[in-house]
């Protein structure tokens, strides 16, 4: 019958995309014979399989490797080296000190101190909750961070819950009735809000540094890669100094807009001046608890936040833009010789050559030391490979290279002056339109598609059009980019809103609700920041030396 055709022709989509897409693009390079069409025809392919999923996505972004060179676009070589720059380097280098502090469980330390200084009132809880995710999320994978936060607030919920039904039972029974429909009904509403507001926060966590999330790194890739000479504008601290207030402001706003969907504005039972009450003092229990069982800080702990918190006071200080910082000073004389990428790289090779636990053993008499002889192992470091294999997403180091791939292709094709050429018109159209305009339509695009593809796609596209019509590229770059993570309408949009979908309190209904606001907040705060501190920061009314590539014709 009809339904379960239908039903095979769904299950087996992803063949039929895979084959039938080419196809159908196929007389783009055949009627326009031009190397333009055809990298315009492997950067189409590349986008469909991307937005549709059908094949994953790393090796989506392979296919630069084959195409580029069978259609006289590039050489291999020259394809190949793409794959692994600079930008990958910082990408690892930062991913290994977030293994490193995933497999000591010292997030979860952090997190927990940090939720017990804040306290539980529901609003603060949710503030509270928002705030450490979003902290995390700045230095471990945004996954991650939702995965431990969320049972830790169900948690405390629940206990929460629990306790008022206690106190609630004890009053007469016809009350209660209708008490435990409405507390279920307040419960079922704060379940939903913490959810969205823990995958939310840490989506826009993520945006406030250059490691992140990936599309800030593609970013700084393909920076590099469209303007060699533009001097290291994009790097760990001037990222830092443009995100971090923005990334600010969209957390407030995000949970004035929550609170208001979830908990409602009282704000005197909110913030509660008050007692304490009875709920209060168990939920914290829970999360006491929960700190007592990770046991005292061990030396491994210890070690690990020394590395990451050097690690970063070096990216800070290697080149802070407002002063010389110690790279310039040292090394960086004549050139870019020590990047972002080199501290990074430098700091996370420490895990493996310091130890996980200082053994204090030398004293053991030589009778006891002929037992110990055959079971005796040496000290482990802090990180082993087998650890960093699990847990390395080597996909996405794949997927910047294809990006990196993609826009070296579409220049040396001559597509990216092609289409620079096209969007010239754009010229009569104020600056702050055009941003807010591609800010819309990057957001709305990354709600279907992956937010690194989203990034990869537009950017090389923006960077040809700012050059065309004299625009400073990062001035349409940088917010495009932060706008990628906005992903906050569908649950398959980005995978901290699948988790928090999969806890299953929640509705599509209810993320689209939610989102589509904070996506407009997200926006306009992006627009707000590039248009005040971010104009002053990189000067951006200006168009500089560096973005003038041969092709670009138009001074402003």
């Amino acid at each position: 019958d009809m339904a379960s055709v239908l039903r095979w022709l769904w299950v087996n989509r992803n063949y039929f995309i895979i084959f039938i897409t080419p196809l159908l693009i196929l007389p783009l390079p055949l009627v326009f014979p031009t190397p333009e069409a055809r990298c315009g025809f492997a950067i189409i392919l590349m986008a469909l399989y991307w937005c549709t999923e059908c094949m994953p996505l790393a090796i989506t972004a392979l296919l630069p490797v084959i195409l580029f060179p069978m259609m006289g676009i590039m050489e291999s070589g020259k394809v190949c080296v793409e794959y692994l720059k600079d930008t990958n380097m910082l990408f690892i280098g930062g991913l290994l000190v977030a293994i490193a502090v995933e497999h000591w469980n010292l997030h979860k330390r952090i997190a927990l101190s940090v939720l017990l200084i804040v306290g539980v009132r529901p609003a603060l809880l949710m503030m509270g909750f928002m705030i450490v995710t979003a902290f995390l999320s700045m230095w471990i994978s945004n996954t991650s961070t939702t995965a431990m936060m969320l049972p830790i607030s169900q948690a405390v919920l629940e206990q929460l819950s629990a306790t008022e039904a206690d106190s609630d039972e004890k009053e007469i029974n016809a009350l209660s009735e209708r008490r435990r429909k409405e507390r279920e009904v307040k419960y079922l509403r704060l379940f939903k809000g913490m959810s969205l507001s823990v995958c939310y926060s840490a989506s826009i966590g993520g945006t406030a540094t250059l490691t992140g999330t990936t599309p800030n790194l593609i970013l700084k890739g393909q920076m590099d890669d469209i303007f060699p000479d533009n001097n290291d504008v994009i790097n760990f601290a001037s990222w830092f100094g443009f995100a971090f207030p923005n990334m600010v402001l969209m957390l407030a706003l995000s949970w004035f807009w929550l609170q208001f969907m979830y908990l409602g504005f009282n704000l005197k039972n909110s913030f509660g001046c008050g007692l304490k009450n009875e709920g209060d003092k168990e939920a914290y229990r829970v999360m006491k608890n929960e700190y007592k069982k990770l046991g005292p800080i061990s030396f491994a702990e210890g070690a690990v936040l020394v590395i990451f918190v050097i690690l970063v006071i070096l990216w800070f200080t290697r080149e802070p833009g407002f002063m010389p910082g110690w790279a310039t000073e040292l090394f960086n004389k004549n050139g870019q010789y020590v990047t972002d990428g080199t501290v990074a790289i430098f700091m996370s090779t420490l895990f493996f050559v310091i130890p996980s636990r200082l053994d204090c053993s030398c004293s053991v008499s030589a009778s006891a030391f002929r037992v110990f002889e055959r079971n005796i192992v040496g000290t482990p470091t802090l990180l082993n490979w087998k650890v960093v294999q699990e847990h390395m997403p080597w996909n996405i180091v794949l997927l910047l290279g294809g990006g990196f791939a993609l826009a070296r292709g579409s220049e040396v094709s001559g597509l990216s002056k092609w289409l620079g050429e096209s969007l010239a018109p754009l010229q009569s159209i104020p600056p702050f339109a055009i941003s807010l305009i591609l800010c819309f339509l990057v957001g709305t695009f990354t709600e279907c598609s992956s937010n690194t593809a989203t990034t990869t796609l537009f950017l090389p596209i923006l960077a040809s059009m700012a050059t065309t019509i004299g625009l400073h590229p990062l001035y349409v770059m940088l917010p495009c980019t932060i706008s990628a993570s906005l992903a906050f309408m569908l649950p398959v949009a980005t995978p901290p809103n699948a988790i928090a979908f999969s806890y299953g309190n929640l509705k599509v209904l209810d993320m689209a609700k939610a989102g589509f606001i904070l996506n407009i907040i997200g926006i306009l705060s992006i627009n707000l920041g590039i248009n005040t501190w971010g104009m002053a920061m990189f000067n951006l009314g200006t168009f500089p030396a560096w973005a003038n590539t041969t092709n670009a014709t138009s001074t402003p």
